[in-house]
């Protein structure tokens, strides 16, 4: 485990000495650092929101910290643009359930492009993996929002299975990502429960999610990979997950901006902990 955390300590501090995030001993060069990482706060900010950054009556230092790093830095690093980016927001509150947050980031994600059904489809795809319920109350505010937008609900319906058919189609997407390890890993359960809960998994998780439409794989992958960082203590299926990112199409480069993007939503530790486990995985 110390390796583990001496590893993440030493790749955020090579970000914290990125271009983007270095600080100059001199005080003056400082002093204009902070001035433009500000700038681009501002000007990130008012992209996202449509709005210009304005003080908090009750905290102002803590806001301004906020939203230097998170608009100023976050945002500026990695290979992700800011659809990708909204959308990883808005899974870590959807997983967290600070729902508060939601409603900004739901206008912003619009703002920058996202569709209305991208937005629901990622957070749809949380529901095997954080539960049904925190997807029912992330997708109350969300449905506020988009009624507040003018945009009806209930979007389109994306669905692409039936009853006959949703084992079939779940297998023919499970398979090319993840073969049949789980049934393999469960076959030692008693009663037949190991084949039971294989089914429901292929049936639940890949033939009611993985293929509907609205959503490119690559970024269903991305976006569970996400929430499983968000959960923390899910190491084994993140190492399966990003494996299976890297089937889908995400590098390690993409993986890893991800969980930088993650970070002033999860803390530290887990998106530490999630850049070991993709660290680990081979590349495909």
């Amino acid at each position: 485990m110390a390796i583990k955390y001496i590893f993440s300590i030493c790749v955020f501090f090579a970000l914290a000495q990125s271009p983007l995030m270095a600080q100059n001993p001199s005080t003056q060069n400082q002093k204009s650092m902070e001035t433009s990482r500000t700038q681009r706060a501002a000007v990130k900010y008012k992209e996202l929101f449509a709005q210009d950054i304005t003080a908090s009556k009750t905290d102002p230092e803590l806001m301004t910290i906020l939203q230097s790093v998170i608009f100023g830095e976050v945002f500026y690093i990695g290979n992700l643009n800011d659809k990708t980016r909204e959308l990883i927001t808005i899974t870590a509150l959807t997983t967290n359930q600070t729902l508060p947050q939601l409603i900004p980031h739901t206008n912003a994600a619009l703002n920058v492009g996202v569709t209305p059904i991208e937005i629901r489809e990622v957070i749809y795809q949380c529901a095997p993996f954080i539960g049904f319920p925190k997807v029912l109350n992330a997708m109350e505010v969300v449905n506020k929002v988009f009624e507040q937008k003018g945009i009806k609900v209930p979007l389109e319906m994306q669905g692409t299975v039936t009853e006959a058919s949703r084992h079939e189609k779940g297998v023919e997407q499970q398979v090319p990502l993840y073969g049949d390890k789980m049934k393999q890993n469960m076959q030692d359960l008693p009663a037949g429960l190991g084949n039971e809960l294989a089914d429901l998994l292929t049936e639940s998780c890949f033939g009611d999610f993985y293929i509907r439409n609205g959503l490119d794989l690559k970024t269903r992958e991305l976006m569970v990979f996400c929430a499983l960082a968000t959960l923390g203590g899910t190491e084994k299926q993140m190492a399966s997950h990003a494996a299976g990112n890297m089937k889908a199409g995400n590098n390690k480069e993409t993986l890893i901006s991800a969980m930088v993007q993650l970070y002033p939503y999860v803390g530290f530790p887990r998106a530490a902990n999630a850049i070991y486990t993709i660290r680990e995985v081979k590349e495909q």
